[in-house]
């Protein structure tokens, strides 16, 4: 296998934008021009398209994904000690806000094919405490929801879902109906960080629900507590979306599921060419739910990840592992966690031995294949 000369990306936004330069920068210049730098017509418009694009009834912009998930913990009404359950596999700020808000987070494990929770694990997970789930859509595809909402349902407990990484997919119902991703818990959240599949210049984030007092209270939340300005009903935090962030997102939104194609197709390339790999698990897709490839995760099995990393690496092609440590081994939860849990073991494994390929928008034929021949190489 030859060096390369090319410079390959796990995210490529340098690319992505040259594309859209010449609208990006005029969008960007007209907020410049009018100063309408908080709150302006441009977070107006982005709000409208994309509460017409998710299908849902309200979409409350904020700061980030971080934010959009504690406000939403805030106006579920919890109480300090109330239970959340969360995943151990997935990113810190699930469980972050948890802790912030002095509730307890109970992690869980996940599916060994979609490192998504499913409904039997959640609902082996609650106790008298249990007020709230937390199901993420890791990777770029959903939990399965359905049955998810069902267990909620009985319990009487909140779900608030966290879809950072799948914005864009469509989860199908039993009775053939189809919802996007996040539109189905009682509030949805999303972040627009850069590398995001929907990703701003800088930070920012949504709230969403179908549910029209529970919408205001978001709002109000996310506004200092207050609905009328100077008069402050709820304490709340300040968290806004800036008018240059939504002006780019607005015009990134239009090309999502665009994004979402370019993504699979490059997933479907990685496939084929491990096809034949006994020792990787290419990602598996779960039948209710199209997967839009926040991440390109592969398991690599027999204790070779690093090993792996390591040689891709000397040929230029960079990884990463999302994630190395559960979170139920971080130290700053430890005394936050309402369950004393010993090893879980499908988290353990996942930590241990997944690894995440270079996926964006811009990869083209030559950089594919450049991957797979380094991948196969290793393995041969």
């Amino acid at each position: 296998m030859k060096e390369t000369t090319l410079n390959i990306q796990m995210v490529d936004l340098q690319s992505q934008y040259a594309r859209l330069q010449e609208e990006i920068d005029a969008a960007v210049l007209e907020v410049i021009r009018s100063a309408a730098f908080i709150n302006g017509p441009a977070v107006r418009d982005f709000q409208a398209h994309l509460e017409q694009y998710l299908g849902v009834n309200h979409v409350i912009p904020c700061a980030n994904g971080t934010d959009a998930l504690q406000v939403a913990m805030m106006a579920t009404g919890l109480q300090p000690g109330d239970e959340v359950i969360v995943p151990a596999f997935t990113y810190v700020a699930t469980a972050e806000v948890i802790a912030l808000l002095q509730l307890r987070p109970v992690m869980v494990d996940v599916d060994p094919d979609t490192f998504n929770i499913t409904a039997e694990l959640v609902e082996q997970a609650i106790t008298p405490r249990t007020r709230a789930v937390v199901p993420v859509n890791l990777f770029g595809q959903s939990c399965d929801m359905e049955p998810i909402m069902e267990v909620a349902r009985r319990h009487n407990l909140w779900v608030v879902e966290d879809n950072a990484q799948a914005i864009g997919a469509d989860y199908s119902f039993a009775d053939g109906s189809t919802r996007k991703t996040g539109a189905i818990g009682h509030i949805g959240c999303t972040s627009f960080y850069p590398s995001k599949n929907l990703g701003a210049y800088g930070d920012g984030g949504a709230i969403y629900t179908d549910d029209d007092e529970l919408a205001q209270q978001l709002r109000m939340i996310a506004n200092h507590g207050q609905n009328k300005r100077y008069y402050h009903s709820l304490v709340g935090v300040n968290s806004r979306l800036d008018s240059i962030q939504a002006a780019i997102l607005d015009i990134k939104l239009k090309h999502l599921d665009s994004y979402a194609a370019a993504r699979r197709a490059a997933a479907d390339h990685y496939d084929r060419a491990f096809a034949g790999i006994g020792q990787l698990q290419t990602p598996v897709r779960h039948q209710r739910s199209t997967h839009v490839f926040h991440q390109y995760t592969l398991i690599v099995r027999d204790g070779r990840r690093d090993e792996l990393q390591a040689f891709l690496s000397s040929k230029g092609i960079p990884t990463m592992i999302y994630y190395p440590v559960p979170l139920y081994e971080q130290e700053a939860y430890q005394k936050s966690m309402a369950n004393g849990i010993g090893k879980l073991p499908v988290t353990d494994f996942l930590c241990r031995s997944v690894l995440s390929l270079p996926m964006h928008t811009e990869l083209n034929e030559e950089t594919l294949e450049y991957i797979c021949a380094g991948v196969k190489e290793f393995f041969k």
